[in-house]
This record gives C-alpha cells, sequence and structure tokens, in this order.
C-alpha cells in the first residue's frame, strides 16, 4: 500500500512538473524593452499618428483608443499588439516602425508622469 501511494505520489509530482514545463514554454517571460530615446519616442508618437487616438500623453479616451501610459504593458506585449492589433488600430510592421523606432515610443510611454491624485486637485474636493 505504502509503495502503491510513493508512485501516485510520485507520478501527480511528475505530472505538475510537466504542465509547468508546458505553460512556461506558452506563455514566455516578458522581454524587457530595449533602451530607447523617450524624446525621440515622443515625435515617432506624432509622426506615426497614435495621438489621434491616445491622446498627446497617451491618456487614451473611450471614444477613439486606450491609455496607453504611463505603465504602458510589457514590451513584448507591446511589440505583439502593434505589429498584429486586434481592435481598429491599423498594423505597424518592422517596415514601417523599426525595433529602434519602437523601443523610442515605449521609452516614450515609459516616461510619462503618473496623474496626481484626485485628493490632491482642489477642484475635486
Amino acid at each position: 500500500m505504502k509503495t502503491f501511494r510513493f508512485c501516485v505520489s510520485l507520478a501527480l509530482a511528475a505530472l505538475m512538473i510537466a504542465s509547468s514545463i508546458v505553460l512556461a514554454a506558452q506563455n514566455p517571460a516578458p522581454a524587457s524593452a530595449p533602451r530607447g530615446n523617450a524624446e525621440n519616442g515622443r515625435m515617432l508618437f506624432a509622426k506615426f499618428g497614435c495621438y489621434e487616438c491616445h491622446g498627446r500623453e497617451a491618456q487614451g479616451s473611450t471614444a477613439t483608443g486606450p491609455r496607453l501610459g504611463p505603465n504602458p504593458i510589457a514590451y513584448n506585449r507591446f511589440i505583439a499588439y502593434i505589429r498584429k492589433p486586434a481592435g481598429e488600430m491599423p498594423p505597424y510592421t518592422a517596415k514601417v516602425v523599426t525595433e529602434q523606432q519602437a523601443a523610442d515610443i515605449y521609452a516614450f510611454l515609459q516616461s510619462l508622469p503618473r496623474p496626481p491624485a484626485a485628493e490632491t486637485i482642489p477642484l475635486l474636493k
């Protein structure tokens, strides 16, 4: 009986390890963003027309496009989405937006300051 329990425990452990390996392969760790230039990214954000839907400060709008900053999504998700967007956004292939330009735009999004807390705005008190 003890041998049977040991074998079942061993099989369950092997199954858990195998499933975690499969999940890790399907969902790789987020890639860190390459070094980008935030000032150049601000210029590219305007040049490529990102501001038209996302606002000049990437604040977004429920009518046109989501907020992009501050705290943008992980870099690998950002790249995947601009290359093959799911919504109405046009795709920005590597021929249109190079990897360095995308890194610069991402640096711009990361550089955006957080909005002030509502409690600190006099008109909202």
